[in-house]
């Protein structure tokens, strides 16, 4: 297989493996406009995101809402969204800061959780191998998530880094996708892409 036609199918995979994730449903918080930057998926109210970054779009699970605060413990002048919204500045004049969400009304479906011992599902190629939930037991898809970072804040730069080591203790050469997901006080990898390309 040509260069092109390997990344090719890796799109190609990490599209259908975003789309099995958006039916499964994160919503997803991203540092710029356009759902572009480094992103979280949060899948359960959180507090305090502790997040280093500003959030400028989100993709919202369909019949969700979501409650964005600039402070931690949901306080401030907080906004209600319940679509996708590629730039929160433009289409609500929000300025940036977000360091605690929930979902509003409804039962949320998912059930609770917060990197407990379990097993989760990945989606196997021949060029690359997609992990929702990376785990740290065998094929990584069974026992503790895997943490963001394992020492100190949660940062992309240290999420990067870290998928990288998760996807090399699976064979793999490294990590060509990763995002981080909030669930409770922990913040851990989640949609990692492990490819052998380099």
């Amino acid at each position: 297989m040509t260069g092109l036609g390997r990344w090719a199918g890796l799109g190609l995979l990490l599209s259908v493996a975003t789309a099995a994730l958006a039916q499964g449903g994160s919503t997803t918080i991203y540092r710029d406009p356009g759902f572009r930057g480094p992103a979280v998926a949060v899948e359960q109210d959180n507090p305090d995101l502790m997040l280093r970054f500003q959030v400028f779009s989100i993709r919202v699970r369909s019949g969700e809402s979501w409650e964005l605060c600039p402070q931690p413990s949901f306080r401030g002048r907080c906004l209600t969204v319940d679509r996708t919204v590629p730039d929160l500045r433009r289409a609500y004049g929000w300025p940036g800061p977000l360091q605690s969400m929930r979902r509003l009304g409804g039962d949320d479906g998912w059930g609770g959780g917060s990197g407990s011992v379990g097993t989760s599902q990945s989606l196997r190629g021949m060029a690359a191998h997609y992990f929702p939930k990376p785990r740290t037991g065998r094929g990584g898809t069974e026992g503790q998530r895997v943490p963001a970072c394992p020492q100190g804040p949660a940062t992309a730069s240290c999420a990067s880094d870290n998928a990288d080591i998760f996807c090399r203790n699976q064979g793999w050469t490294r990590s060509a996708y990763q995002l981080m997901e909030t669930q409770g006080r922990g913040v851990y990898l989640a949609d990692v892409l492990c490819v052998r390309a380099r």
